[in-house]
């Protein structure tokens, strides 16, 4: 039984998410939330694993299904161990991406079957969603330059532009159809600007709760 909050950041290449996941962490904490923060794929030590064959650059060509297929293993061992455990001690799970990135970059991006996905995520995660999912939105241009200056890129942000460009739009249409879940934060200003968006968010969600 899910007795905590489950909050998720989603976001393309270049949106800012560490810096801002720092903020929502810290925001969380003195609304008083004992906060589990994690991130995806990743967030156990097999997990961590599978997420460095996922990302490492390799002259190997990695079929698209083993690649869908990682990231649910990945996540069906993170639900196990962290995810759940965490939610049903009544803690406030703060994750860097979940589900809705593989609709983005496996189904959209890859150009994946979504009721594949769609069957893998009732598998693995039955009736688990995110209360709460943060999508930091910048136009694509805007973010490849951000990521390009921050550091060498990693398998999929060696994508192109066309790769992306249906990644955000994924993203944008998943927003759309579910309001109630998601908030859309424009992330292009100045971060005091994105910031305060999320701020507003939080303090709508908590006192909901």
């Amino acid at each position: 039984m899910q007795s905590g909050r489950f909050i998720t950041v989603e976001g393309g290449e270049g949106v800012g998410k560490t810096t801002n996941l720092d903020f929502i962490e810290a925001s969380l904490r003195a609304q008083g939330r004992d906060v589990v923060r994690t991130r995806e794929p990743g967030g156990t030590p097999l997990a961590e694993s599978v997420r460095e064959l996922l990302l490492a650059p390799r002259d190997e060509q990695v079929s698209d299904l083993t690649e869908l297929l990682l990231v649910f293993a990945a996540r069906a061992q993170h639900l196990e161990q962290v995810i759940k455990p965490a939610l049903a001690a009544e803690k406030w799970v703060l994750c860097d991406r979940f589900t809705d990135a593989t609709y983005a970059y496996q189904g959209a991006g890859r150009g994946m079957d979504m009721t594949a996905i769609a069957t893998l995520e009732q598998l693995v995660q039955q009736t688990l969603r995110p209360d709460l999912t943060l999508l930091l939105d910048v136009p694509v241009e805007i973010g490849m330059a951000r990521a390009s200056a921050r550091s060498a890129p990693d398998r999929f942000e060696s994508e192109q532009l066309q790769f992306f460009e249906a990644v955000r739009k994924l993203y944008l249409q998943r927003a759309e159809a579910e309001p109630d879940r998601f908030a859309v934060i424009d992330a292009s200003p100045e971060l005091p600007v994105v910031q305060q968006q999320i701020q507003d968010v939080l303090q709508r969600f908590g006192a909901s709760v």
